[in-house]
């Protein structure tokens, strides 16, 4: 595809900065804002001017229960876009002044797992993962400038363009998935990566997307954003309503998005015979999943769990915001200023919000 031109230069003025914000996940539930020295970056680094941060469903959980794959307390907030300030020697793709937009992780390309295409699984992905968007800058590593970041198109909006991780995290799962254009996907989950995997599958041309889930807020905002039908599973006939899908056979593809075991044992009783389960969202640490291996085996079911993502994934994604018939900024739904981000968290555990753009 042809991606439209990049952003106008603008280039930060670093001389008379020391100092900077950045915001610290001390323990669950307490957000620390903290001054730390402006980073300057080495070799195949950058060093970027933060303009959004995206309020996040994985930082919401990190926030309520900590996370099993990072040692508190740590810099928070991992999706983002912004200018680059300064560059590091070797860095040829981008200059001081570019806007750039870039997923916080990237694979080493050299292990088990990149040698067969598994480069959601490389140790590097989460053990070198950017972490600290919710800042006024932030050190961007070789490994993320050399593979998954570019610049910014110029019409497509900052908070749009800091979509780039979690719609890549998308694509990777409906590429598993595998959606017919006339399948009907039942969503479990009307959160934000529920509504990104519903715009992803209306691109893709899938015939019917219905989404289920809590409260009246967030279904009106799926309704609005395009889903055939919504239906509250707290409301009576809920049960009724997604077994009457396909003519009364169920749903040929489920996606979970709620992150919850009870989400999990759901999606796989509401699926078809010979349909498929997509358990997206990540659950507690230690729980488990009981299946009825009669009903795996003799309905020939296929479940999936698919993880974080590939480099090819997020060009993928890149491509998909660059071409704006997502118009995926739409879930975006509230801004507030970086300074009240302890009273950000607040409204998205009362579910006032869908995500929240913080601008520094």
């Amino acid at each position: 595809m042809k991606v439209p031109a990049p952003a106008e230069k603008i280039t930060p003025d670093l001389a008379s900065i020391e100092h900077a914000r950045q915001a610290f996940l001390v323990e669950p539930g307490r957000i620390e804002m903290r001054e730390v020295t402006l980073p300057h970056p080495g070799p195949g680094e950058l060093l970027l001017q933060i303009k959004c941060a995206l309020t996040c469903g994985t930082d919401l959980k990190t926030y309520r229960r900590g996370h099993p794959m990072w040692r508190l307390p740590a810099p928070f907030g991992h999706e983002f876009a912004g200018v680059v300030a300064e560059i590091g020697a070797d860095v040829e793709n981008f200059r001081p002044g570019d806007a750039l937009m870039a997923a916080p992780t990237a694979p080493c390309g050299e292990c088990f797992y990149c040698g067969r295409g598994q480069e959601n699984l490389c140790q590097q992905a989460m053990g070198k993962m950017v972490l600290g968007g919710y800042a006024d800058y932030l050190l961007v590593g070789a490994h993320v400038v050399a593979c998954n970041a570019f610049l910014k198109p110029a019409d497509l909006p900052f908070e749009e363009a800091a979509l780039l991780e979690p719609l890549a995290c998308v694509v990777h799962a409906i590429e598993w998935a595998r959606p017919e254009p006339f399948e009907k996907v039942l969503i479990i989950g009307a959160g934000p990566f529920g509504l990104l995997h519903m715009l992803a599958l209306r691109v893709q041309g899938v015939r019917e997307v219905v989404v289920a889930g809590r409260g009246v807020q967030r279904l009106e905002w799926a309704d609005r954003l395009g889903a055939d039908h919504v239906i509250d599973v707290c409301q009576s006939g809920a049960e009724e309503a997604i077994a009457r899908i396909n003519g009364g056979f169920g749903p040929d593809l489920v996606i979970e998005c709620t992150g919850q075991v009870a989400g999990w044992a759901d999606a796989f009783a509401r699926v078809r015979r010979g349909g498929r389960v997509v358990f997206f969202g990540g659950c507690p640490l230690n729980t488990t999943l009981a299946v009825d291996t009669r009903r795996m085996h003799y309905d020939n079911l296929t479940l999936l769990a698919p993880f974080h993502f590939r480099p090819r994934d997020v060009r993928r994604a890149f491509e998909l915001l660059c071409a704006r018939k997502l118009r995926a900024g739409r879930i975006v739904n509230a801004r507030r200023p970086l300074s009240e981000l302890a009273e950000v968290f607040t409204m998205l555990e009362r579910g006032a919000v869908l995500k929240c753009a913080v601008i520094p």
